[in-house]
């Protein structure tokens, strides 16, 4: 079998509503869709993270892998990737991440030739029904959804989850650089969702030491599961660690560092980020034997998301659940896609492979998007247009 040609499409996935992070509005995702093609008729299909790593794969990657035999990994990655080393000191690494998108859809070849979906190829299932959280967060109101602007609105959402979709995970963002806020809405989740609902928090580092500080110690009375990224350094969640028994998370996946320093205690990472599959594997035993926590990332389509759940049904060590916008996405690229949770949970697919498809009509609705207005802007402050948001907002 050889490879004989790779599809990128770029496409836009927009939410519901646009929901504010540390870096302004976010208002949805550009992604690359990747299809790898052989000489026997098999197609792999992969995501890139962000669209501006499909133009890498079709400048530098495609270009390398034409007539590779996509079921040696190690000689399709040889061709195309540099050392990690090297480019993690050249800040050229972007053709890591580009690969990682492709070697996803190696391992969808994989699985289709073996005629296994690929949690069987990975060594069997440990569990099938995988856990993800709800998601809140301030969120503007459009075309009649979000409109989440208060501590009220926030609980009032979060107890229709519960209530429509049995979940009792919830992670969120409560970042308006108001330390006042966040507590008083801590405060109103955890009296309306009762005492066993799990509370995550995620501050896309908007805190200085000194307010996370103060923000941990009042909320921690209220159970929090864990915090992403309080503050924007692993030292300074090492400082902060000497006053808050509260888990840490990052999307940062420097290990040696996290173990070194004693925070953060999570990681929480897109597979083409760390480099592909077989690397996250690899990322994921090493935070096995340090002690480390890992789950997955969110604000992924459907591609991505099937890997998250056949790598999570295979490998022990993930216990807590992912992170996921699946509610308000109001589309995909997969037939039947966005997946959906329903009591804290997302069934494994069963197909060969991934265990997904394309929805052509889709591709063309989204690419068609993606050409017609560009990549979607994740840093944009409606309040102070034309300039970038600096750290900390408090």
């Amino acid at each position: 079998m050889k490879i004989t040609n790779i599809r990128v499409t770029h496409v836009n996935v927009p939410l519901d509503a646009p929901f504010w992070w540390t870096a302004g509005l976010y208002s949805g995702a550009s992604k690359s869709i990747i299809e790898v093609e052989t000489d026997e008729g098999v197609v792999g299909l992969g995501e890139a993270p962000w669209w501006h790593f499909g133009e890498v794969i079709k400048a530098e990657i495609a270009p390398a892998l034409i007539g590779a035999d996509p079921l040696d990994i190690a000689d399709c990655e040889a061709r195309c990737v540099p050392p990690w080393q090297i480019t993690a000191n050249t800040g050229e690494n972007a053709a890591s991440v580009a690969f990682g998108a492709v070697e996803l859809a190696l391992w969808d070849i994989r699985g289709k030739v073996f005629g296994m979906p690929l949690y069987k190829v990975l060594g069997g299932a440990v569990r099938k029904d995988i856990p993800f959280s709800e998601y809140f967060s301030f969120r503007a109101a459009q075309g009649g959804t979000g409109g989440e602007m208060t501590s009220e609105a926030i609980v009032d959402y979060c107890l229709k989850m519960r209530e429509e979709h049995g979940s009792t995970i919830f992670e969120g963002k409560l970042i308006m650089g108001d330390p006042e806020l966040e507590i008083r809405t801590v405060r109103m989740l955890r009296e309306a969702l009762g005492d066993k609902a799990q509370i995550r928090l995620d501050s896309n580092m908007q805190w200085s030491l000194t307010t996370a500080r103060w923000v941990l110690r009042e909320i921690e009375p209220f159970n929090i599961r864990n915090y992403e990224d309080p503050v924007a350094t692993f030292e300074e969640m090492a400082a902060l660690r000497q006053h808050s028994r509260i888990p840490f998370s990052t999307h940062i996946p420097d290990l040696r560092r996290a173990v070194a320093l004693g925070a953060p205690d999570y990681f929480v990472c897109n597979f083409a980020a760390l480099g592909g599959l077989s690397k996250t594997l690899k990322f994921i035993a090493a935070c096995e034997a340090m002690g480390k926590g890992f789950w997955c990332y969110s604000n992924d389509l459907g591609i991505m998301t099937s890997a998250y759940l056949h790598v999570v049904a295979a490998t022990p060590w993930v216990t807590e659940a992912s992170q996921s916008l699946f509610r308000w996405q109001i589309g995909d690229v997969i037939k039947d896609g966005p997946f959906r949770q329903t009591g804290n949970t997302v069934r494994v697919p069963e197909g060969n492979g991934l265990g997904v498809e394309l929805d052509p009509a889709a591709i063309k609705r989204w690419a068609g998007h993606f050409a017609e207005h560009g990549p979607m802007g994740h840093f944009s402050d409606p309040n102070n247009p034309g300039r970038y948001r600096r750290l900390p907002l408090n």
